[in-house]
C-alpha cells in the first residue's frame, strides 16, 4: 500500500485540519509514493527507535520530530540526527498530534484508562463527573495511569467535575468548569495560579498521559491489513 492512501486514512481518521496553528502535524519525512508494508506507532522518535525497526517502515508518532524550520542538517545535533538515521534507513514519518488529541487521546485516557463516562467536551478538554473526595479520586488517578509519583494542588475537599488534557494543557485552567484538572507539565507558578484562582490539579505526567497513542492507533489501522509495530519511545525522565 502507498503511503498515500495510508494518509488518507489517518485523515479521515483524524482529520489533520484541526491541528493547532503551531503543530507540525502530517508528513515529516517520506514519500507519498513509497510502498509501505510495516507501520510502527511510538509518542516519539528516538536513536534507539530507529535502530530496531526495519527499513521501508512508516512510523507514526504523536509528537512530530520538526516543530519549526530547520536551518541546517547538522548530524550531529538533535532533531538532525535522528532525522539523518531515518532517511539512511528510508523510514517514513507521519505525527499525529494536536488534532489526535482532540478526536481520540483525550476520551481514551478518561475512558478506557480512568474509567469515567464522559459528561461533554471542549476543544481539548474533556469533561468527566467524579463526586468523590479529593484524596480519593488522587488514588484512583494514581493506580489506573500506574505513576511512582503524583502532584497535585489541593484547592477543594470534594471534586464534583474533573478535567482531562493529556499532554501540556495547564493553561486551559483558566477557563475551566470543573473542580479539578488533569494534564501534565505542571511548573510551580501554575500550581501558585491554581491555588489564587481555587482550581484543583493533578500532574498526571506528560509522556505517562500520552504513551497510549499507539495502542489506540493500531485498533483502526488493523483495518488495512498491514504489519502493525507499537513501538513506544522511551520516557526521557527517570524517578528515584
Amino acid at each position: 500500500m502507498k503511503l498515500r492512501e495510508i494518509y488518507t486514512f489517518l485523515d479521515h481518521l483524524s482529520p489533520f485540519a484541526l491541528q493547532e496553528k503551531w503543530d507540525n502535524s502530517g508528513l515529516i519525512v517520506g514519500d507519498f509514493d513509497q510502498e509501505i508494508s510495516t507501520i510502527a506507532l511510538s509518542i516519539d522518535v528516538d536513536a534507539a527507535l530507529i535502530h530496531a525497526l526495519p527499513d521501508n517502515t512508516l512510523l507514526i508518532t504523536h509528537h512530530p520530530l520538526i516543530f519549526s524550520g530547520l536551518k541546517q542538517l547538522n548530524a550531529q545535533h538533535y532533531p538532525a540526527n535522528l532525522l539523518t538515521q531515518m532517511m539512511r534507513k528510508n523510514i517514513s514519518n507521519i505525527a499525529m498530534h494536536t488534532h489526535f488529541d482532540q478526536t481520540h487521546l483525550n476520551d481514551y485516557v478518561a475512558t478506557d484508562v480512568l474509567g469515567y463516562d464522559i459528561a461533554f467536551k471542549e476543544g481539548f478538554v474533556t469533561y468527566f463527573e467524579v463526586n468523590d473526595s479529593f484524596d480519593a479520586f488522587s488514588t484512583r488517578v494514581k493506580q489506573r495511569l500506574n505513576l511512582q509519583i503524583l502532584r497535585g494542588v489541593q484547592s477543594h475537599i470534594w471534586i464534583g467535575r474533573g478535567a482531562l488534557v493529556t499532554g501540556s494543557g495547564v493553561s486551559l485552567m483558566r477557563n475551566m468548569e470543573a473542580d479539578c484538572l488533569l494534564t501534565g507539565d505542571i511548573k510551580y507558578h501554575d500550581a501558585m495560579e491554581a491555588k489564587a484562582l481555587g482550581i484543583s490539579l493533578l500532574d498526571i505526567g506528560h509522556y505517562e498521559s500520552e504513551h497510549y497513542f499507539g495502542t489506540i492507533l493500531a485498533r483502526h489501522l488493523e483495518k488495512l491489513g498491514l504489519s502493525v509495530i507499537i513501538s513506544p519511545s522511551q520516557n526521557p525522565f527517570t524517578y528515584h
